[in-house]
């Protein structure tokens, strides 16, 4: 067979790097398109009132705090931490891409191989769909409200927010890059342990500047972070240091943004090498379990931790709000926040679609002799037991520098994370049941839903956890009785809405159109 180069790679070569990225923006564009007329009926008003929603909101937080009370100093003191939000903002975004490593976002996985796409359509439908998660919106509006606020009633919260909007940019292009750097060095040759410890040496070093009460001074005196503020926190008539910053900020997209293109090059030249081991690897058969729940136990489990992003994303979503704690030295009465953030992020995996874990293998599970309510059981409990075991990896970190609690302090972050838990795998397994969706969760940057929903999802698991966390850090002051009567009725109501999903779930028209959507 010819190996010489068609028609069309000749062509490319001769066009050169302009030409390439040319058609990348092409292919982006077009995939996007294509994305977005596949939503039909309700799911295109739903879609344009998310979108219309996020808008709304944007242009809310980066005018309305601009009128609020000034305050005793609070002004200067957000203006103070401005420059430590920047630099957060950028070092979250890295740690946040890196974590999932490169993969696509426009285009499937199963899908590339039938409508084959370039390196650099993955980056730049990456970096698209970077806006549509809570988390980057969430740090966004926070980082452009506190700009407001400093800035307050004025002409100059205009150029400010634009400002603000290029680093935010700026930080998403950047993290792309070392995000795929990180998946380049996963690939190579004893990559897999060479990532680990990178991330060895990045906890030890964040830890001695803990320890040492060096983070917040390294924050605070970050010189790039106060080059950009610079405009922002001092009022002169000199136009200079905005063009400066308004030239220099989108040149420093473009460059990120085309090294992005280069390494994700280089990652597509490389197998996925942890993926492609743990899903070939030989292994030793195990006894016969003794009863049915017992074999779909071991049939979900081994589904979740064989899987590498899920395995992943787990880890690092129980040890970032625990390192975050730790920095902070949170104390105990406030360690019920974690829960809730922690169940939500784990249930956003996966939980959320959770009968996408079976894909294609869902036609043959279901044509088990095994009762429907008891493969729904055997779902609940493994996922209970995943988002248990992140929760309570976040909660033994935060409490090395949470002090020694009381007995109400401690019953009332346990008992909340039992709840929270609950909370999120009954609407988790609902919604798995009421809108499945098919998902190929073996690519590294796979999502259970479309990215829209995602945000919906997380905003309702967000507020609802929030709001539960905040009831029991009132209750850890009162005393435990005040904590298990409060744990009464979430427990009862997150039991009943598993009895009424589990019953859907046993409907065989509904169980049909879940297992058929999940396994297209």
């Amino acid at each position: 067979m010819s190996t010489a180069l068609s028609s069309t790679e000749t062509s490319r070569a001769k066009e050169g790097w302009f030409g390439e990225a040319r058609r990348a923006t092409a292919d982006a564009r077009a995939l996007f398109a294509f994305r977005a007329g596949t939503l039909r009926g309700k799911s295109r008003r739903y879609a344009a009132i998310g979108v219309g929603t996020i808008v709304v909101i944007t242009v809310l937080v980066s005018w309305l705090p601009a009128y609020l009370p000034e305050g005793d100093g609070r002004r200067l003191n957000v203006a103070t931490l401005l420059p430590s939000a920047l630099l957060g903002v950028l070092v979250i975004s890295i740690v946040s891409a890196a974590a999932t490593g490169g993969g696509r976002e426009l285009l499937p996985r199963d899908q590339g191989v039938a409508f084959p796409v370039s390196a650099t359509t993955d980056h730049l439908g990456a970096l698209m769909m970077a806006p549509l998660n809570v988390a980057w919106l969430l740090q966004s509006w926070t980082l452009m409200g506190s700009v407001s606020y400093v800035v307050g009633p004025s002409w100059k919260i205009i150029p400010s927010e634009l400002l603000v909007m290029l680093w935010l940019a700026t930080g998403t292009s950047i993290a792309q890059v070392v995000a795929w750097g990180i998946e380049w060095l996963r690939r190579g040759p004893g990559g897999v342990w060479g990532v680990r410890a990178l991330g060895a040496a990045s906890t030890i070093g964040m830890a001695y500047l803990v320890a040492d009460d060096k983070l917040v001074p390294l924050l605070d005196n970050s010189r790039v972070p106060l080059w950009i503020v610079q405009p922002i926190l001092f009022d002169t008539p000199d136009l200079l240091p905005w063009v400066l910053r308004f030239a220099a900020l989108p040149a420093a997209i473009l460059v990120a943004v085309a090294l992005g293109a280069m390494v994700a090059g280089a990652v597509a030249a490389r197998q996925p090498r942890d993926e492609l081991k743990l899903e070939s690897a030989p292994y030793r058969p195990r006894a016969t379990p003794r009863t049915e729940l017992a074999a779909l136990l071991r049939t979900d489990r081994v589904g979740i931790w064989r899987s590498v992003p899920l395995r992943r994303g787990l880890f690092v979503l129980g040890l970032m709000p625990g390192a975050v704690a730790v920095a902070g030295a949170l104390e105990w009465s406030m360690l019920t926040i974690l829960p809730g953030l922690v169940a939500s992020g784990g249930a956003l995996l996966f939980g959320v679609n959770s009968w996408c874990l079976d894909g294609r293998g869902a036609l043959w599970r279901d044509s088990l002799p095994v009762a429907p309510k008891l493969v729904f059981v055997s779902r609940a409990v493994v996922l209970t037991e995943v988002l248990l075991f992140a929760t309570l990896l976040t909660l033994v970190l935060a409490s090395l520098r949470a002090g020694v609690p009381t007995a109400s302090e401690l019953v009332a972050v346990l008992v909340c994370a039992l709840v929270v838990v609950l909370q999120v795998v009954s609407r988790s397994l609902r919604w798995s049941v009421s809108r499945p969706y098919a998902v190929d969760m073996r690519s590294a940057r796979a999502t259970p839903a479309p990215p829209l929903v995602m945000v919906g999802y997380s905003s309702r698991l967000a507020l609802t956890t929030t709001l539960t966390g905040m009831l029991f850090a009132v209750t850890s002051r009162v005393g435990v009785d005040w904590t298990l009567i409060l744990a009464t009725p979430f427990l009862i109501f997150s039991a009943y809405r598993l009895v009424q999903t589990a019953a859907a779930w046993a409907d065989p028209e509904i169980r049909c159109n879940v297992v058929s959507t999940v396994a297209s």
